[in-house]
C-alpha cells in the first residue's frame, strides 16, 4: 500500500521493499517514510507486523535521528543506517528492526526504509532449545572442586577447562561478551596469578594475548 504523492526518489525503493517482504515472509514488515512530513510520514507499507497504516507518524527513533542530523557538525559522519535494534510492539511482539536513511543530492535526509521482523516465535523456540540442552548440576558438581596437580600448567588447564565446560556455547561460537565473561571468571578464580596464564587463555579462546589483556582492563575498570 502506498500514497501517490511520495517523494519520487523514495518510489525507487518500493521494488526493494517488495523483494525483502517476499524473501522473509509473513513475519516481516517493510515501510517507507517520507520525512518531509514527519507527522504523517508513512507512505508505503507491506506486511502487518506493527499494524500501522498509511499516514502514521515517524517513530521516536526516526525523529531523534532527524534531530541529530540537523545538529551534526560538518566534520561528523552522516547517519546512514541503524541496524538490528530491538523494538517491542504494543501487543508484545519482539522485533528485530533496521532503518536505512535516504538522502537527496544535497545529502539531506528525505526518507527512510525500515524493516521490522517479528522474532517472538524464534525467541520462544530458543528458550525451549536452551532448556532442553541445559545440563542440571548434580549436588557434587555444585560443590567447590579442588584440583591436585603435579605441574602448574596441569592445574591451570584443569581450572580453565572446567569453566569452559560449564558453558553451553562452544568457544568457536562465542561472541566477545561471552569471552569477556569467561575471562572474568578466570580472574575471579585466580588464574592470572599463574605465570603464562594469559598466553594459555588466549590460545584456548582463539584470541591474541593483547586481547586478553584488553578484556582484563575492561573487567577491572568496571569493577573499580
Amino acid at each position: 500500500m502506498q500514497v501517490t504523492n511520495m517523494h519520487p526518489e523514495l518510489k525507487k525503493y518500493i521494488p526493494l521493499a517488495e523483494s525483502i517482504y517476499a524473501n522473509f515472509g509473513k513475519n516481516t514488515e517493510v515501510v517507507i517514510h517520507d520525512l518531509r512530513h514527519p507527522e504523517s510520514s508513512l507512505v508505503y507499507v507491506i506486511g502487518n507486523v506493527t499494524k500501522r497504516e498509511i499516514g502514521a507518524p515517524a517513530t521516536n527513533l526516526i525523529l531523534e535521528t532527524l534531530q541529530k542530523d540537523l545538529e551534526r557538525k560538518p566534520e561528523e559522519e552522516m547517519i546512514r543506517n541503524i541496524c538490528c535494534y530491538k523494538t517491542v510492539t504494543k501487543d508484545g511482539k519482539i522485533l528485530r528492526s533496521s532503518s536505512t536513511f535516504i538522502r537527496d543530492e544535497n545529502e539531506e535526509i528525505i526518507g527512510c526504509i525500515c524493516i521490522n521482523y517479528d522474532i517472538t516465535e524464534f525467541l520462544h523456540c530458543s528458550r525451549i532449545i536452551e532448556e532442553f540442552t541445559a545440563f542440571p548440576e548434580t549436588e557434587m558438581e555444585q560443590k567447590k572442586k579442588e584440583f591436585f596437580a603435579n605441574h602448574v600448567k596441569e592445574n591451570l588447564e584443569d581450572i580453565v577447562l572446567s569453566v569452559i565446560q560449564r558453558s553451553t556455547i562452544p568457544v568457536d561460537l562465542m561472541a566477545k561478551e561471552d569471552k569477556i565473561e569467561l575471562v572474568r571468571i578466570f580472574e575471579e578464580r585466580g588464574v592470572f596469578l599463574v605465570k603464562g596464564a594469559v598466553e594459555y587463555v588466549a590460545e584456548v579462546l582463539n584470541v591474541s594475548r593483547y586481547t586478553v589483556y584488553n578484556y582484563l582492563d575492561e573487567i577491572r575498570h568496571i569493577s573499580s
